[in-house]
């Protein structure tokens, strides 16, 4: 799974410019990612994975699902609770992405999507060896971003 962890703030993305090939050409060679937040920390999944974005609604357990049962079940992952900070208490501010990895649909619990973000591959750091965290399986690189804070005093 694609996925990019980072500081808060926002990522500049070069703009296209019809008159510089080489801007062109940078844009191009970008990921988009859907960055959300699992408390303080900031996440990203590839666009291209992302099928839909979800309005938190309560769910159903459905341990044995008869053979007339249709529609599509899809397992949600508590992003909180996997990375080992305790399960989440979702309410309706939460959001599910739904995404498809490998062939297999999946929602991910996350506190809220952020905005969508270019990267371009040289910006994408390797997860740290030395870290033993429970994020560090589910994540593919680290990606730096600048802090903007636009706000007017």
């Amino acid at each position: 799974m694609t996925a990019a962890i980072a500081a808060n703030g926002e990522i500049s993305t070069p703009g296209l410019d019809d008159r510089r090939d080489d801007s062109a050409r940078t844009v191009a060679a970008t990921t988009e990612y859907i960055s959300f937040a699992v408390g303080d920390e900031q996440y990203g999944v590839d666009i291209m994975a992302v099928r839909e974005i979800k309005d938190w609604s309560a769910i159903t357990q459905l341990p044995n699902q008869p053979a007339y049962m249709r529609g599509v079940i899809v397992p949600i992952i508590d992003l909180r609770c996997r990375f080992g900070d305790g399960l989440t208490d979702a309410t309706p501010m939460h959001v599910i992405i739904v995404i498809q990895i490998d062939g297999e649909t999946v929602g991910l619990l996350a506190d809220r999507v952020l905005d969508i973000i270019a990267v371009d591959p040289s910006q994408i750091q390797p997860v740290p060896k030395v870290s033993h965290d429970a994020r560090t399986g589910f994540l593919s690189g680290l990606v730096a971003i600048e802090k903007n804070d636009d706000r007017a005093d």
